[in-house]
């Protein structure tokens, strides 16, 4: 086979390959821009009830939970799919310096570079979301696994993961929730009216809490983890197509090559006749 024709044969196998990172970037690009509708609406959620939970320990300050002694664990929320640069990697150096008494690692990816990452040990791992549509499933199961652990000692939970808006890695303490205080938030001079026990109302309002703040923060890292892969599958992309007309232009000259080999040979056979 000559050469021109091996180069085009490649050069297929490049436009095929770009046609599929293409379509990969545009999928990724579509579940950025759902994730940004799920995250705005779920932040708000998340707002409303912390904006009640200040407002109730400020006249219930007793009920919050001491985390003084409490064992502290660190949830660390990886990909499930790869394509998206130093997206673990960055996570697993965020955490190697910190001392908690264990992970959950969260996100395929992230689990096949744990082993040797970190010291901690890691408790427990899980698959991660693929899709949006994919969050409440995975978070259940973490629910499940916090519910194992929770039963053997009192718990401090920290979940460590990307934040595209902030532009960096967040840690974040989700359970005791209600740590930080906003000293701008506004303190109502009459208690709030309940209808149940105040332990019963805070105990179920840090269940809903719960689950609405891992519902923020995996849409949050979801997104960040799409933006990641669409700027990595852009620059392969952009890699392939210079690639292309490198091999076009060799292809050419290789065929014209070629051309000129077949001219000369030509002319030989008419002088011999």
């Amino acid at each position: 086979m000559s050469l021109s024709r091996e180069l085009q044969l490649h050069i297929g196998q490049l436009k095929e390959i770009r046609s599929i990172l293409n379509s990969m970037k545009m999928l990724a690009f579509m579940e950025t821009h759902k994730l940004q509708r799920f995250k705005t609406m779920q932040s708000q959620v998340v707002a409303n009830i912390e904006h009640a939970a200040l407002d109730f320990l400020n006249f219930y300050p007793g009920l919050e939970t001491p985390s003084d002694h409490a064992a502290k664990f660190c949830i660390l929320l990886g990909s499930e799919r790869g394509f998206c640069g130093d997206f673990n990697e960055s996570l697993i150096n965020a955490v190697s310096d910190q001392a908690y008494t264990g992970i959950i690692a969260i996100g395929s990816r992230l689990c096949s570079r744990l082993e040797d990452g970190l010291n901690t040990k890691t408790v427990a791992t899980l698959e991660g979301a693929n899709v949006a549509e994919e969050v409440p499933t995975i978070i259940n199961r973490l629910i499940d696994t916090i519910g194992t652990l929770h039963g053997k000692s009192t718990l401090q939970l920290t979940i460590v993961y990307h934040d595209n808006g902030a532009n960096q890695i967040r840690r974040r303490q989700i359970f005791p929730p209600f740590t930080e205080r906003d000293k701008n938030t506004v303190h109502y001079r009459n208690p709030p009216v309940l209808n149940l026990e105040p332990g019963g109302f805070f105990a179920d309002l840090i269940e809903h809490y719960l689950f609405a703040a891992l519902h923020q923060i995996f849409y949050i890292s979801l997104m960040a983890e799409n933006n990641s892969r669409l700027q990595h599958l852009e620059g392969a992309v952009n890699h392939l197509d210079d690639q292309t007309v490198k091999l076009q232009r060799k292809s050419q000259i290789y065929r014209q090559e070629e051309i000129t080999e077949e001219i000369e040979v030509i002319l030989l056979n008419t002088e011999n006749l």
